[in-house]
């Protein structure tokens, strides 16, 4: 007999200290877990266009600071060439980075946890050099 299909959602808020990366893997298997399902997806999705979501290494901290520093080489804040600047120098330089990552992740659910592999973690990647307030909606389906 297949079992019934459940849903939940949760708002996560994240404070940041400015530019990095925030590692949200246990406040989001926490909300999967109070889900209560066996089977099914759980998606994190981020509220905002200059700060964005990745799966990444959480053994080693020198891959959050080589990705950072990456991104930073890729898409320097201050460009002459980007004309929205409203909010500062980082403005466009964000929403690039954002353009480049993902707003949205979805992971699979097995036994009532999500499916990550040994070295994964979920951070959320803030591209702005200020400290922000950041709110993640994650969404849980599947089967009870």
């Amino acid at each position: 007999m297949q079992q019934p299909m459940k849903q939940t959602q949760e708002r996560i808020t994240v404070s940041t200290r400015g530019a990095g990366l925030y590692d949200v893997t246990t406040t989001v298997a926490a909300v999967v877990a109070r889900a209560a399902i066996g089977t099914g997806l759980a998606t994190v999705y981020c509220r905002h266009t200059s700060c964005s979501l990745i799966i990444n290494e959480n053994a080693d901290p020198d891959v959050q600071h080589d990705l950072n520093a990456f991104l930073r080489r890729l898409v320097p804040d201050g460009d002459p060439a980007f004309i929205h600047t409203l909010e500062g120098p980082d403005d466009m330089a964000a929403h690039i980075k954002t353009a480049l990552t993902a707003t949205s992740l979805a992971i699979p659910v097995s036994g009532g946890r999500m499916v990550l592999g040994t070295w994964q973690g979920i951070y959320l990647f803030e591209h702005r050099a200020a400290a922000h307030r950041r709110e993640l909606v994650v969404h849980v389906m599947g089967e009870a």
